[in-house]
């Protein structure tokens, strides 16, 4: 039966460069980007605090740690946990497990020990690659995981000598002590690789073998990991590259870290196509990004919203010479129409654009064009062999162009599955469509616009919370007897959002500010900062449904009215 959406509107309205359909090569990442290397081996890959490390460093480097994983014992299909900020060990550690055909899993500085817990034992981690600054959340574990060793880097590795001594000396460059765990092996990164072999390690991986293990928040329980393989990652990589005429000779920075799937997406994309990176450790530290545009004169610039907000209002940023600046992009949260104009009066009118992706769909299913119309609020348009429908969540027929839909997506991203995880597999991926909970409208031009979330995800300066997951965290404190959580607009990140939570109490508990700090102190020892709500308001009752179900659209306008200040 014929739709809308099978005649593929966006089509004729694609960039001249972007053709429908892509021929995609049999190449693993590994495959890759020894091709990459071999074709640009001087050429600087990344620049890190104004240390240039060209392709061929990175290469014998990562035969290096390739060698000390497979003789740490590790075999093809192994997982390893990285976690680090962006810093050379991270990129190295991206091409060297690649290399030995292990598996990576990104662990996230903000992940509670609860959180870390769980996804070292979902994943089967048996090493991590970790930083000095960051070492004590893998220590908080140790003893309720089964990992075997940690390698820890610090931020200095790889600085010219001077500049490492000194940096430490005069605390400019922060370390931390690393202790030892009982039962677990320990090196530093710089001892791990020191007088490994330079030759080159290439373990043969096929394109349907997992490539990565990125874990995304869960509705009904703790975090899913995302199979991805080598064939959804690198036909992702070809359809980014085309569809934004990314050549080789461009200069990127980019503040997402590798750690999250639109990093990762990016620094693979970049390693494999002969692009120089300008790493950004801190992408909390405006003035360093400030610095790094002005010393590096970078083609692209990639951020999440909040991001190029702080810039905005640092007047450093907009007296930057930015003649060379050809586009920014933004991801992994909305953009406000409204600040779009403001953040082009500084970059140059039609430099901005705006794309949509989820850590299924490898991830990037949606851009807006590079040279054509760019429509503010809008995701684009799907990008080469690429299918989107929309579908009403009740029915499971498609709607009609200009009506709100569940978003399905179809395309050689998509993931194989969730690990270990059957039945969500099932639910989400159907007949190959896969579902990805959020709504949105399609204009005549084919441009998608994302409207609502079915899954209640709050997105926090593009970071995704699952209300579902936080509600059943804040029933098991012993003073909550119900619990809803929505997402409220911050007055202080447009386009962010703040956690603001609805809790019913057990019967003879007060609800005064004493117990409001007492939960959220509860909350920060049990989940991700982010995570934490900001606003807590106790009431008698939630709105329900005639079958019990919590009525969150309902709870949203009896929020929308609350006065409170939100917590600090």
């Amino acid at each position: 039966m014929s739709d809308v959406y099978s005649e593929k509107p966006w089509l004729k309205n694609y960039d001249e460069n972007v053709p429908p359909t892509l021929e995609y090569e049999e190449k693993t990442f590994s495959e890759k980007f020894q091709e990459t290397v071999e074709k640009y081996p001087d050429k600087t890959a990344i620049i890190y605090m104004g240390k240039k490390i060209t392709y061929r460093e990175i290469d014998l480097l990562g035969n290096q740690l390739a060698d000390y994983l497979i003789k740490s014992g590790l075999k093809p299909g192994d997982m390893v946990g990285l976690h680090m900020p962006n810093i050379p060990a991270h990129y190295i550690s991206l091409v060297g497990v690649q290399k030995a055909g292990c598996i990576s899993t990104g662990l996230s500085p903000l992940l509670t020990a609860h959180e870390m817990e769980h996804q070292l034992n979902d994943s089967g981690a048996k090493m991590i690659i970790s930083i000095d600054i960051m070492f004590e959340k893998i220590a908080e574990v140790a003893d309720k995981t089964d990992f075997s060793t940690v390698v820890v880097t610090e931020i200095a590795d790889f600085l010219p000598g001077i500049k490492r001594v000194l940096g430490k000396l005069l605390k400019k460059i922060p370390t931390a002590e690393v202790t030892p765990l009982p039962g677990k092996t320990m090196v530093r990164f710089m001892d791990a690789i020191k007088g490994m072999p330079t030759k080159k390690v290439d373990v043969k991986r096929d394109m349907d073998d997992t490539i990565f293990l990125m874990y995304t928040g869960g509705t009904t329980g703790p975090s899913k990991g995302a199979l991805i393989t080598q064939r959804s990652y690198m036909s992702n990589r070809l359809q980014v590259l085309t569809y934004l005429d990314l050549s080789s000779d461009i200069v990127a920075i980019s503040a997402f870290p590798l750690f999250h799937i639109a990093g990762l997406a990016f620094g693979g994309f970049c390693l494999t196509n002969g692009s120089t990176q300008v790493v950004v450790p801190n992408p909390r530290d405006s003035k360093f990004i400030i610095e790094a545009i002005d010393s590096n004169k970078p083609d692209i610039v990639v951020n999440v919203p909040t991001v190029f907000f702080e810039l905005m209002k640092t007047p450093e940023f907009g007296q930057l010479d930015l003649s060379n600046l050809k586009w920014c992009l933004s991801a992994a949260a909305p953009f406000p129409p409204e600040n779009i104009e403001e953040l082009e009066s500084v970059i140059g009118k039609s430099k901005f654009i705006e794309l949509y992706g989820m850590t299924e769909t490898s991830p990037v299913t949606c851009i807006n064009p590079r040279y054509g119309e760019k429509k503010p609020a809008s995701i684009g348009m799907p990008i080469p062999d690429t299918e989107f429908k929309l579908v009403d969540t009740e029915t499971g027929q498609t709607v009609e162009a200009g009506e709100p839909g569940e978003m399905a997506i179809r395309g050689p991203q998509v993931m194989k599955g969730y690990f270990g995880q059957e039945a969500e597999t099932a639910h989400a991926i159907r007949d190959g469509w896969m579902f990805t909970g959020d709504v949105a409208r399609m204009d005549e031009d084919g441009y998608f616009y994302i409207v609502d979330r079915v899954k209640d995800m709050v997105n926090v300066s593009g970071f995704k919370v699952f209300t579902r997951e936080l509600d059943d965290v804040l029933v098991q404190h012993p003073d909550v007897e119900m619990a809803a959580s929505i997402g409220v607009p911050d007055p202080k990140r447009p386009g962010s959002e703040r956690v603001a939570s609805a809790i019913v109490l057990k019967s003879g508990v007060e609800g005064d500010e004493a117990e409001k700090e007492k939960i959220t102190q509860y909350l920060r020892d049990n989940v991700a900062p982010y995570k934490v709500p900001k606003v807590i308001e106790f009431m008698d009752e939630l709105p329900t449904s005639g079958v019990g179900k919590v009525l969150k659209r309902e709870l949203r306008l009896i929020m929308k009215g609350c006065q409170q200040l939100p917590i600090t």
